[in-house]
């Protein structure tokens, strides 16, 4: 399963925004010809960035739908130029985005006249598709009902803060799949009624457990597999399970560090694999499952011949993608589903043969475009016939591809092969999801002249309500109150929902804010990046790449080393 990048033929450029070396592969210049795009000019991790920030999921506002006039949630706040519209509204018929057509102009760089196209067209307060039934608080959703701040989620019901797909009545979550009555669970699937699970498969009743699988009844546990009755990885009778188990305070803060703690010592002391995956072939990365041929992959699942993609499934020959599936041929390309060859590209939906779009529908052969649906040979929302969009479209790849001269008589910038420049994202560097993976200083995204969004002081209001400890203490006016985050001193609230669930299963409010939450169950996880290291079984040569860093405590098994010990 390791990966086959150090035996390939490679080049190393320096990327353009971090001057470090990267290797672009003999098998990732057959890709770029195949699509006939140029080699990339940034590193993996940069191109990464350079996506992420036109993404934002969570930096939410109230404002009121431009045609409709309803207050509505939305992640454009209101000083935008452009328009926003409600998901009705904006899915309505009652508009057209070639209404705002408008022609090239060969004197001016593409990048400048796409974002002029951007800033004059409607644009949808929040992502959603299918059946979305009181879950106006989410994002980049599809089928969800009762939801309440969960991002990029489908096919959800009754969930709460986090990222859940598949799943049922859970609550601060991140990436889980198939999953029911699950509470600070990460990297998980198919579990029932499990707390503060990380890397869990196959479970019911869990907490505090890391890398079990098929388990029930476990507590503190960590590598096990099959096993019931089990406290801080020793086997006990289910009578002094169920004591232990009838005796602990989940709302006592001192009680869940320790058993946070024990679990820590449970995990350094077994083997950890180099990678976290099923049935693949030829895979690099981590959370990896039935792929083939994919290398520097993370959170992926069914992938074939695909390279430097995260969080995505169903792709096969894609390079770059983050948060998308179905895909074919694609490549720099961020959000949304079912689409062919369409590159440099975001949030486009069942389109084919799509260049540098944004927010397009059941549409294909179109360059520079936004918001339109079910339309061909578009040039910045411009119809053309088939002929006149090929030749024009041959005309603006030789202009975007001169290198700092003039061609056709234009001005140029090298932009061909370029995903769109982070300065003209329509978010501040801080609202987007790159903040998350790729966190700046103020100063420094600045100096990168990148948009910075300064902090509401009207957010940050002092707590003037004390939460009881115990949560049979809490009454229902906390859902008045006004709380302080302990971490970032944010203000946030607790929902009807969410008490009910607190209740339900003895837990306390939580002393921080959701978005605080969400990232302290991010450094759960080990990074997105790989070093290149030998199994630390004795005697064992295997070599892999892993997101276990050299300086890390644990001990990093090959496969077959891992399965011996382990299974």
């Amino acid at each position: 399963m390791r990966s086959e990048l150090c035996a390939m033929s490679y080049f190393m450029p320096t990327c353009k925004n971090c001057n470090q070396p990267f290797t672009i592969t003999e098998s990732d210049r057959q890709f770029y010809h195949k699509l006939n795009v140029p080699e990339p000019t940034h590193c993996p991790d940069c191109r990464t960035q350079r996506r992420m920030a036109v993404r934002n999921e969570k930096t939410l506002c109230q404002r009121t739908c431009d045609r409709c006039n309803k207050n509505v949630l939305s992640m454009y706040s209101s000083d935008q130029p452009f328009p926003v519209y409600c998901r009705d509204c904006w899915y309505g018929d009652a508009w057209g985005a070639e209404n705002y057509a408008q022609e090239y102009d060969w004197s001016r760089p593409f990048f400048e006249q796409f974002a002029e196209l951007q800033g004059k067209i409607p644009r949808p307060s929040t992502l959603g598709n299918g059946l979305i039934v009181n879950s106006d608080y989410c994002n980049y959703l599809g089928d969800a009902k009762n939801s309440y701040l969960c991002f990029g989620s489908i096919f959800i019901e009754n969930c709460l803060y986090g990222n859940p797909y598949y799943s049922k009545d859970c609550v601060d979550s991140f990436l889980i799949r198939d999953c029911e009555l699950c509470y600070q669970c990460i990297t998980s699937e198919h579990l029932y009624n499990c707390f503060y699970c990380l890397d869990c498969f196959d479970s019911n009743n869990l907490y505090f457990c890391y890398d079990c699988k098929g388990c029930s009844e476990c507590f503190g546990c960590a590598g096990l597999r099959n096993v019931k009755y089990h406290l801080f990885n020793q086997a006990v009778g289910e009578a002094e399970y169920r004591k232990f188990f009838g005796t602990f305070d989940f709302c006592n803060p001192e009680n869940v560090a320790a058993a946070r703690e024990k679990l820590r010592k449970n995990t350094l002391a077994m083997p950890h694999r180099y990678y976290q995956g099923v049935r693949n072939v030829n895979v690099s990365g981590n959370y990896i499952n039935e792929s083939k041929n994919t290398l520097v992959m993370f959170d992926v699942k069914r992938c074939e011949d695909s390279n430097y993609c995260a969080q995505v499934i169903d792709l096969k020959d894609c390079y770059d993608n983050n948060f998308t599936e179905e895909n074919e041929l694609c490549c720099d390309y961020i959000s949304s589903w079912k689409n062919y060859r369409t590159l440099y590209s975001i949030s486009c939906y069942q389109c084919s043969n799509v260049y540098y779009s944004d927010l397009c529908e059941g549409s294909g052969d179109l360059f520079g475009c936004c918001g339109l649906r079910k339309k061909h040979f578009c040039i910045l929302n411009k119809q053309y016939t088939e002929a006149e969009y090929r030749d024009m479209v041959a005309k603006i790849i030789e202009q975007m591809s001169a290198q700092g001269g003039s061609a056709l008589g234009g001005k140029t910038t090298g932009e061909w092969g370029e995903f769109f420049p982070v300065h003209k994202s329509l978010f501040a560097y801080n609202e987007t999801v790159a903040q998350e993976y790729f966190p700046l200083t103020k100063e420094q995204a600045l100096s990168k002249g990148w948009a910075w969004k300064d902090p509401d002081l009207r957010d940050y209001q002092p707590q003037t309500y004390t939460v009881p400890a115990q949560i049979a203490d809490v009454q229902d006016d906390v859902l008045q109150a006004l709380l302080a985050c302990q971490s970032c001193r944010k203000n946030f609230k607790i929902t009807k929902q969410e008490l009910e669930f607190y209740r339900k299963f003895n837990l306390p409010v939580p002393s921080v804010c959701w978005f605080c939450r969400h990232l302290e169950r991010m450094l759960e996880r080990n990074p997105r990046r790989l070093w290149h290291r030998q199994c630390m079984n004795q005697g064992c040569a295997n070599e892999f790449e892993t997101t276990y860093a050299p300086d890390r405590p644990e001990k990093v098994f090959c496969d077959e080393c891992y399965k011996k010990e382990i299974y």
